[in-house]
């Protein structure tokens, strides 16, 4: 076979192999190359929507990393929710798919009724939330206050805003449930019944046999719930709102974070400096902080995965 009509052949399987791959390799361009690229070069911009981009060097940069007086804040907030948040809710949400597994009877009233929780719509959930934990007028505080327990101010507390809103997290823990659900049920039961006849006491069944067959689930719950955490946006908006009793109409706007930045997130600022104060390029700089947040937490959590799935081994 000649040299042309080899080169002709491998032409052919390369073309065809960029045609099955196109679909890919249009999203993968559309939806992220372009969108990343454009908020880099945005980010050494001053843009307002308006007028044309003219180039600032690293302004944006020393502007939000010195000066912007919420990134800081925003920032810390964010990196709790997701240590704080994101473990609390893999717990619970695996403490409760055991739970609902081992009970003999009633078991599809009690996944329902840990499941419907995660149908509600964010803002109303939150809104519920919000009138349930009112330090003045909530029916928790008047639960706890009649039973000699403290009685903290939840979103209109600096120090009790985001165990709140994970006390909110942790009410719509029906996802994690089912898919925790759906692991437990697969573990082999043989394993199980050779652990007992070992005599492994129910922890050691758990740490030898339970943990590392659902341990790429848990991180798979672990990985999913740190970008979620990182794109929070709406239950702290909505918490801050309606807590500090500010109404948000024409002409008006909401400084969010209420109380005392508390409940600020990276998200927010995003929209605040870029829909709002019409500063794009500082935006973009506080988009690319949080796609390098992501991106090096999913590193590390997958650079742990493999002592996470031997762990039952050690």
């Amino acid at each position: 076979m000649s040299t042309y009509t080899l080169r002709a052949k491998h032409r052919r399987s390369t073309l065809r192999t960029l045609a099955f791959l196109s679909p890919w390799l249009i999203g993968f361009t559309v939806f992220f190359a372009y969108p990343l690229l454009s908020t880099v070069y945005f980010s050494f911009m001053h843009y307002d929507g308006f007028k044309p981009p003219a180039w600032t060097g690293t302004k944006n940069w020393t502007y939000v990393f010195e000066h912007y007086p919420f990134f800081w804040p925003a920032l810390r907030n964010t990196l709790w929710l997701v240590v704080i948040m994101v473990t609390l809710r893999v717990a619970f949400g695996l403490g409760v798919g055991l739970l609902i597994t081992k009970i003999k009877t009633g078991t599809g009233v009690f996944r329902t009724l840990f499941y419907l929780p995660y149908l509600a719509p964010p803002v109303a959930a939150t809104m519920a939330f919000a009138f349930l934990l009112n330090p003045g007028t909530g029916p928790v505080n008047s639960i706890l206050g009649q039973i000699g327990l403290p009685t903290p101010g939840w979103f209109n507390d600096p120090t009790w805003s985001k165990p709140a809103l994970t006390l909110l997290a942790l009410w719509g823990i029906g996802d994690l449930m089912v898919i925790f659900m759906a692991a437990l049920l697969d573990v082999p039961k043989e394993q199980y019944e050779a652990a007992e006849l070992d005599g492994a006491t129910p922890w050691q069944r758990f740490r030898y046999v339970t943990l590392p067959n659902i341990s790429p689930i848990v991180m798979f719950a672990v990985v999913t719930g740190v970008i979620q955490t990182m794109q929070y946006y709406t239950q702290p908006l909505i918490a801050g709102k309606v807590a500090s009793g500010v109404i948000q109409g024409a002409g008006t706007q909401f400084e969010p974070g209420y109380p005392d930045k508390s409940t600020l997130t990276l998200p927010q600022l995003v929209y605040n400096l870029g829909f709002q104060r019409f500063d794009y390029g500082s935006a973009c700089v506080v988009a690319l902080v949080l796609f390098a947040l992501s991106m090096a937490f999913t590193a590390l959590l997958m650079r742990r995965k493999g002592g996470l799935i031997n762990a039952g081994d050690r």
